[in-house]
């Protein structure tokens, strides 16, 4: 493909709000290394996939002391090497999900058996004829002398581990258990179909724990990173395209010429006098719209009587690298300037509105989520909505039980916060009593927004509000800083914690045996 041809995909994508597979990619990637529960989140992926695929690979007569991996003297056996390695796998998939196809991965065959094409290697940064087989374990190895690392760096600290330790482990089990018996199974044969037959209950739920611990140290040690007011307005200072919006509208007009079919049904390509005069009618109609536009007109009106162009608007685009994304955030740029931008193959007619950074402030708040229960009928059938409203309400009441039983309590932030943790829905807060930090406009439902962001509220506020989701028992903890500051102090402590993230491996000396990784993977 032509350096031109990528530039067009990347431009088109772009505007369309669609961001470019290689970049989503790299974005994910990054993103992944800053959650504070980064490896026990995998823990969550449903395993039917294992379930099915791992059956086809794995032996039953496997020894269950064989050492698989050392690492730096403590050794692994093949089946603890494997909850990690198919943790890793699904994990991959699951966040990955829509980029499988895309990198040629068939989850249907052993990775073993696959070797990258010349797009995953690219993509993934690995040599071109690595199979899927050892990126995956090289990958493990990785996340396994991180862990052990992170849990020797605890244990010489004295770090005291918070109780939702216990709790995620507890109630990950207990998630499985109820997959399992849905499945038909136990709990052990469940665990060896998606781990292999050597995987026992007692390895895993081992493995599972120091998971868990891991995780709790590296939220610490995130949540602890501290930057001061002078670092964070130095940093928002040397690249403030990064952090502004731009307000705009603009009109993309083709300038391609469109393929043909012949007599046979073959497709014709445009030939270059085509494709040059289209491009030239598109110049045309760009410069006319831009003139009617200046005269007094009305850009989406002007637009719409023009077949090939599409009008766009956006109130609060943030930066983006196309030539209008380049010419939207430059520095020049007037209040109410508009510009014709030749974008290769597409002519824009752009008008700038403003640029801003975003100063209102972020909420912090805790909330209890009450699901409705599943009902008995379907959207088409007769009553659908009837019960999905009489289900609705009663998770309604039961959200005002809860907020009555607090208000009957000590009433205090701490024992809201218990009282979440033992009744919430929520699994993205149901480890840290609810709370939601930095909650800002266009993160949440709208419901929910209008009530963290109502002008009267304030600290200790309560209430019970209705979404999509069910019935929330709300409280409002504080206000917090300014939108831009957020967003500046999260990239300078995601920068600081991926580079630590980047050396817990560390030079850790970690030897494979031949014998036991043959049950591995």
């Amino acid at each position: 493909m032509s350096a031109s041809r990528e530039k067009q995909i990347r431009q088109e994508l772009e505007e369309s709000g669609i961001t470019d597979p290689k970049t989503e990619l790299e974005a994910q990637q990054a993103q992944k290394e800053k959650r504070s529960n980064i490896l026990y989140a995998v823990i969550g992926v449903v395993f039917v996939l294992a379930l099915m695929v791992c059956l086809v690979w794995r032996s039953n007569i496997i020894p269950k002391k064989a050492t698989a991996l050392t690492i730096d003297g403590e050794k692994y056996t093949a089946a603890e090497v494997s909850f990690y390695y198919w943790n890793t796998y699904n994990g991959f998939l699951n966040n990955y999900s829509y980029l499988v196809s895309y990198m040629g991965l068939d989850t249907t065959a052993s990775p073993d058996e696959q070797v990258m094409n010349e797009t995953a290697a690219g993509m993934l940064g690995v040599e071109e004829g690595t199979t899927w087989g050892d990126y995956f374990m090289d990958q493990t190895e990785q996340q396994m002398a991180a862990i052990q690392n992170v849990l020797k760096m605890a244990a010489n600290e004295g770090f005291a581990y918070t109780e939702s330790v216990q709790a995620q482990h507890d109630g990950t089990l207990e998630s499985l258990n109820t997959t399992a018996a849905a499945n038909g199974v136990n709990l052990p044969v469940y665990l060896q179909n998606a781990y292999g037959a050597l995987m026992t209950e007692k390895v895993f739920s081992e493995q599972l724990m120091r998971v868990a611990q891991y995780s709790d140290y590296i939220s610490a040690y995130y949540n602890g990173l501290e930057f001061s007011e002078d670092e964070i307005t130095a940093a928002y200072e040397a690249a403030p395209s990064s952090y502004d919006r731009v307000a705009y509208q603009s009109v993309a007009i083709k300038g391609t010429a469109p393929s043909t079919t012949d007599a046979e049904g073959n497709t014709v390509e445009p030939t270059e006098a085509e494709q040059a005069a289209a491009k030239a009618a598109a110049k045309a109609a760009a410069e006319k719209l831009l003139a009617d536009y200046k005269a007094g007109g009305n850009l989406e009106a002007l637009a719409n009587s023009i077949d090939n162009a599409t009008y766009s608007s956006n109130d609060e685009a943030t930066a983006f690298t196309s030539d209008l994304g380049l010419w939207l955030f430059d520095e020049a740029r007037k209040d109410g300037e508009a510009t014709i931008i030749d974008g290769d193959t597409t002519y824009y007619v752009a008008v700038f509105g403003e640029r801003f950074r975003r100063e209102d402030n972020t909420m912090d708040v805790r909330h209890i989520l009450i699901k409705p229960e599943a009902g008995q009928l379907t959207s088409e059938d007769e009553g659908y909505e009837e019960e999905a409203a009489q289900l609705q309400a009663a998770a309604k009441a039961k959200a005002d039980a809860l907020l009555e039983e607090w208000k009957a309590g000590e009433a205090t932030e701490e024992s809201f916060a218990a009282l979440a943790e033992a009744n919430t829905e929520d699994t993205g807060s149901m480890y840290t009593g609810g709370l939601y930090e930095n909650v800002y406009r266009g993160q949440m439902v709208q419901e929910f927004e209008d009530w963290c962001f109502d002008a009267s509220r304030k600290t200790g506020d309560t209430g019970v509000v209705e979404t999509p989701y069910g019935a929330h028992v709300m409280y409002f903890v504080q206000e917090n800083v300014p939108m831009w500051q957020f967003e500046v102090l999260s990239n300078l402590k995601n920068t600081a914690y991926n580079e630590w993230m980047a050396t817990l491996p560390g030079e850790s000396v970690i030897t494979a045996s031949d014998f036991g990784m043959q049950f591995v993977g």
